[in-house]
């Protein structure tokens, strides 16, 4: 009579679609910045935090890791140059604080991310930075799932169906 074996758990290595649940917080004061699922496709894809990708590496579905990140190593440093104040006549009605807007380069190309930081009377403050730029992570993850990544997901660089990206 043949031993039936369990299946192998897959782990995380390249070309593998990885669910996380995941939590940033100030290493320093131990306060939650953020937290969500997320799915991304490892191997270095730019889809996470490359030491995190790499703290990641070789686990499977139930596994945790936490890691500090520098500010390198995170969001990058503040880039005062994203920094705009624009007049509010500039933009379309109900622009709000906490908003989003796109830029656009001369020819009408998707640029940078502003997001609406404050509104003064008639000039609006733009800040393209993300919201935790300059600042020290640490990312903690429990791994949800990971599974073989699909030839369009490998040939897109990113993960497609839940908490991943959509056509």
């Amino acid at each position: 009579m043949a031993a039936c074996f369990p299946p192998q758990a897959m782990k995380i290595a390249k070309d593998t679609a990885v669910t996380l649940r995941y939590r940033l917080t100030d290493p320093q004061t131990g306060r939650q910045l953020d937290a969500d699922t997320i799915a991304y496709l490892h191997g270095g894809y730019g889809n996470l935090f490359p030491k995190a990708e790499a703290a990641l590496e070789g686990l499977e579905s139930g596994a945790s890791v936490a890691v500090d990140l520098a500010v390198e190593d995170a969001f990058g440093p503040r880039d005062e140059s994203l920094v705009r104040t624009i007049a509010k006549s500039d933009f379309p009605p109900g622009v709000k604080v906490g908003g989003q807007l796109r830029g656009t380069d001369d020819q009408g190309n998707p640029q940078q991310v502003y997001n609406v930081v404050k509104i003064n009377g008639q000039q609006v403050l733009l800040d393209g930075n993300h919201a935790l730029a300059g600042r020290a992570l640490r990312f903690a993850a429990k791994v949800e799932e990971v599974r073989a990544a699909t030839g369009e997901e490998i040939s897109h660089r990113h993960i497609h169906g839940a908490h991943g990206h959509r056509h």
